[in-house]
């Protein structure tokens, strides 16, 4: 039965990236443009140089962390929509110490950033959380307005509160120094001058930590009990209070790490943003077509980013870059109605163990009627 489970769990997401091709196929041949040549050169122009892949890598890695920050409190049973604004907090935080400390070694100013930058996002977060674990406010209304706040305060602060010696103009820092860079030249060189960065390997990590903590610690289990049934658990002796504040600290934590990525990795400062950051958002969809799990998540994550590095690859095959948003929202719309392919799938196996019953019952009356003319 597990195993069965597990198997559809699987074909799940694996339908709903099939379906979202398929639908993207389908509405390039509406509007006259070939698919295969699009799909060619989506991926030609993701993956087919090396500046190329790291770039894909590159923007993957936010997305890793992200994404784990939705998936933990999902499994708390909340719906954080504020990875955006939690991210964005991690970014300011992160830049502005590296900022403010120029010359500090870089075994020192580096992880200092990177721990800043996590505590911004996790801060940002516990705001959400503690209202809801004390005065049952809905965290998907909060996080949604947090997002807006963080976004405007973020753009005060560089229009007035940063000091004039870390700003290099009216809308944007200096970039930091080396110390607090989290590029290499190794890793620019071996993909030919990408930004991919250090933060890569920092996300995979974090994925074998957030594996950890959700199966093999108590934290986990207590985390994902709440999500379960938050009275059960209190029933059994946990605090679904300090659950729920916990697992938002863990995840706007994760996603400050999305935003310190940004900061100290691809841009290497910070500029007044005119949105809520894209990243928190397709956080949210690679944490749910990956189911949640780690190797999900880092899948999802690679293919996310070969759809959007993708896109201008489509242009020089004369489709717009468009459509691959039209396949990326595709994608969305499958896994959000995942439960019409569970549907799908529950049928086909009702239609196959019905199909095995009538064999069954009619070998049986062959066998009957073979016994009475005996």
């Amino acid at each position: 039965m597990l195993k069965k489970l597990s198997i559809k769990q699987g074909l799940v997401p694996i339908l709903s990236v099939l379906f979202g091709f398929v639908l993207g196929a389908v509405i390039m041949l509406i509007f006259g443009y070939p698919p295969i040549q699009g799909y060619i050169a989506m991926v030609k122009s993701s993956l087919g140089m090396p500046i190329s892949v790291g770039e894909t890598l590159r923007n993957a890695t936010p997305l890793i962390f992200t994404a784990l920050g939705f998936a933990v409190a999902n499994s708390a049973g909340f719906f954080n929509i504020g990875l955006s604004g939690q991210a964005l907090a991690g970014w300011v935080a992160s830049v502005w110490f590296a900022l403010a400390n120029p010359d500090l070694p870089r075994p020192l100013l580096l992880p200092l950033a990177v721990i800043i930058g996590a505590l911004a996002g996790a801060v940002a977060a516990a705001i959400p959380g503690a209202l809801r674990a004390f005065f049952g406010t809905s965290e998907v209304i909060v996080t949604i307005m947090l997002n807006y706040a963080f976004l405007y305060i973020s753009t005060h602060l560089v229009h007035n509160v940063f000091p004039k010696k870390i700003m290099a103009g009216v809308d944007s820092t200096k970039q930091i120094s080396t110390n607090a860079s989290l590029r290499t030249d190794f890793l620019t060189n071996l993909t030919h001058g990408s930004r991919l960065n250090l933060g890569l390997f920092l996300a995979l990590i974090f994925l074998v930590i957030v594996w950890f903590l959700m199966k093999k610690t108590t934290l986990g289990f207590e985390i994902r009990s709440v999500g379960l049934n938050p009275f059960a658990s209190e029933y059994a002796g946990i605090s679904s209070r300090r659950t729920i504040i916990l697992s938002m600290v863990i995840s706007g934590a994760l996603a400050g790490l999305g935003g310190v990525v940004e900061g100290l990795g691809t841009f290497q400062n910070f500029f007044v943003q005119g949105t809520s950051l894209s990243i928190g958002f397709d956080g949210m969809a690679v944490s749910l077509l990956g189911n949640g799990s780690s190797i999900g998540i880092l899948l999802s994550s690679l293919l996310f980013s070969v759809l959007k590095n993708g896109a201008p690859g489509m242009n020089l095959a004369g489709i717009p870059s468009e459509i691959v948003n039209v396949v990326t929202a595709s994608i969305i719309f499958f896994v959000g109605v995942n439960y019409v392919i569970r549907l799908f799938l529950a049928k086909a196996e009702h239609d196959k163990a019905d199909v095995v019953k009538i064999e069954e019952e009619t070998d049986s009356e062959e066998t009957s009627q073979e016994g009475g003319e005996i």
